[in-house]
């Protein structure tokens, strides 16, 4: 061999089985597989890493924030005639123990129940209990000296009629309060009037706006609509005194106000 020449493989000896050949051969290939696979992953890597380097660039690009962009809001109210009515009906009893105290209000309410339920219908008249509540009466000396009970019945609906009507052939519960609103179907429709409304007021601000600040236009980036719901019947509580003369199948006189329903428009336009 020459001076300064590698020998990177050598002929296997004439000893060497066909076969044991063979399996030199299939050890040389699996490495050599082995080898390109291994540079085909780190290629791989090598291009996901720059792959994401290249959006960590993007991403760290300064935000420019939207010009002339502004920001406003409109209202829309519609004012309705109440058309839901609630009526709270209620009694106390007192007694030395409070079984009898509850057995007292059970049997007054279950009564009131009878009553009411004949004329009940979805809507026009519902019937549903209120409170039911029992506490003691204390001494001076922190002891128990007997007890005292609530109960009431509510009758709600639009039949107003109906109503006081019931109210006034109930003879164990008395009138304790009463409370105007609106029913769930003219609460929709006179929502959908109010939007509309606020809508129109919120195109028509944004025009306005726009020429006052010397723009042709606007186009609308975003925006909320909400509706104001409103408070909770609340019953008005009558005095003990004018509840109490109120004779038995007399029916109580009401006047349903008026009410406001409120819906906002707010959002952002932006100005060309």
């Amino acid at each position: 061999m020459p001076e300064g020449k590698l020998l990177t493989s050598l002929p296997p000896p004439a000893f060497v089985s066909p076969a044991l050949r063979g399996h030199l051969g299939f050890f040389c290939f699996q490495r050599e597989s082995f080898a390109l696979n291994k540079i085909k992953k780190i290629a791989a890597c090598a291009a996901l890493l720059g792959a994401c380097a290249g959006a960590a660039v993007a991403q760290t690009a300064p935000w420019t924030p939207p010009q002339n962009v502004l920001q406003l809001t409109a209202t829309g109210t519609v004012e309705v005639q109440q058309d839901l009515l609630s009526m709270t009906l209620s009694t106390t009893r007192d007694a030395a123990d409070a079984a009898s105290v509850q057995t007292q209000l059970k049997t007054a309410l279950d009564a009131a129940l009878t009553e009411a339920r004949k004329n009940a219908q979805p809507g026009l008249l519902d019937v549903r209990t209120g409170t039911f509540s029992l506490m003691p009466r204390y001494t001076r000396d922190g002891k128990i000296t007997g007890w005292s009970g609530t109960t009431e019945l509510v009758l709600e609906g639009k039949d107003f009629p109906r109503i006081t009507q019931t109210a006034g052939r109930i003879s164990t519960l008395t009138v304790g309060g009463i409370g105007f609103g609106l029913s769930r179907e003219q609460r929709a429709k006179v929502e959908t009037e109010a939007q509309t409304i606020a809508i129109e007021n919120f195109k028509q601000k944004a025009s306005e706006l726009a020429k006052n600040f010397g723009f042709a236009g606007y186009t609308l980036r975003e925006v909320s609509v909400n509706a104001n719901q409103g408070p909770p019947i609340r019953p008005r509580m009558m005095a003990a005194e004018a509840s109490s003369k109120m004779s038995y199948d007399a029916a109580v006189p009401v006047e349903a106000g008026k009410t406001s329903v409120v819906v906002n428009v707010s959002g952002s336009v932006q100005l060309k």
